[in-house]
């Protein structure tokens, strides 16, 4: 990201986003406003190609872009990021007339869509399976988690094919009954502890019919898993922006120079390992930034004394953010070197 670009956005977050953070964190309607100003800006389309109006970033720019928005608004870097893996998925895709459907209008927010198969992670039975039928395929079970119910038109869906191989298709965020007799049932948004306006809820697929047409991609059995260990680091440059959210809130405490300096080598270390093959050091890495954010967040807390127990209050904020951090994209392994990082 250019030096201009960056500080254009560090400015617009600092002007329209920090001062109202604590509201956006709990209404949609504010939240849906600070998301339709990125799309103003052409800011929700950073990986797709500039021939569809996008900004095409490379890793390090887009890092740096996701870090900023997680320290001044967990809940809008929660959301658009669902807006991003959606363009981005649909960039990368075969299917050239949703590219051409859907992508000049994505980067401007003018069709906003969010995703919803991190349930392809599970291991065992499929928890939505899809099968071949003539003209697309039926779709069949739960996707527990899909962020954006009044906020996202749309939504992918992951779904498993009977050999394994992994189907994401364009289904409506609403609930919908085919004049067939499938349907698509969501409940309503779940209670969370932090970023309730996001609006995230479970969905039920019965019979659910997608016409090939509405196919984005299929993926090879295992895919996400290969995925999540190349990508193992994503994760937690957003615990990294937490961990500076926090320290933001006592930059006058001797302790902020402690962290500040954990906070800075992790981040440095995580940019220059971006290319790298090391997973293990890059595991480290993840796992040391979630606990950095846990560890800046408490220290924010303490620091702030009792009016951190206020739900207005930025602390306690920045805590609940740090919790969903923590957990955002988890898979065993993360989970693991996590718990291990905690106890040295």
């Amino acid at each position: 990201m250019s030096r201009e670009l960056l500080s254009t956005v560090e400015a617009y977050l600092q002007t329209e986003v920090a001062p109202h953070a604590a509201l956006i964190d709990r209404n949609k309607e504010e939240l849906q406003r600070v998301l339709l100003e990125l799309g103003d800006r052409s800011w929700l389309g950073l990986k797709v190609p500039t021939l569809w109006g996008g900004l095409d970033l490379d890793e390090k720019s887009f890092y740096q872009w996701q870090m900023l928005l997680a320290r001044y608004s967990g809940a809008l870097a929660f959301l658009q990021t669902q807006h991003q893996s959606a363009a981005l998925q649909i960039a990368t895709s075969q299917n050239s007339e949703l590219q051409a459907e859907y992508l000049p209008l994505m980067v401007r927010g003018k069709k906003l869509i969010g995703v919803g198969f991190s349930q392809l992670r599970r291991p065992g039975k499929p928890v939505t399976s899809a099968n071949p039928v003539p003209g697309g395929y039926l779709l069949e079970g739960e996707v527990p988690w899909i962020t954006g119910l009044g906020l996202f038109e749309e939504f992918i869906v992951g779904a498993t094919l009977p050999q394994g191989d992994a189907l994401y298709g364009l289904l409506p965020l609403v609930s919908t009954e085919q004049p067939q007799g499938g349907f698509l049932e969501l409940s309503q948004p779940r209670e969370l502890i932090a970023m309730q306006s996001t609006n995230t809820v479970q969905g039920r697929l019965k019979q659910w019919f997608l016409p090939s047409d509405r196919v984005v991609m299929i993926k090879p059995k295992g895919a996400i898993h290969q995925s999540d260990r190349r990508r193992v680091l994503h994760h937690g440059f957003f615990a990294l922006g937490c961990a500076q959210a926090a320290l933001d809130l006592f930059t006058n405490h001797p302790h902020w120079h402690y962290l500040s300096e954990k906070v800075n080598y992790c981040r440095e270390n995580m940019f220059k390992l971006l290319d790298s093959a090391d997973f293990e050091k890059k595991l480290e890495l993840r796992a040391s930034a979630i606990n950095l954010a846990h560890d800046c967040a408490q220290a924010a807390v303490v620091i702030s004394g009792g009016g951190a127990n206020f739900l207005s209050h930025p602390a306690g904020r920045v805590y609940r953010e740090a919790l969903v951090f923590s957990v955002s994209g988890q898979t065993p392994a993360v989970r693991e070197a996590t718990l291990g990082c905690s106890k040295d």
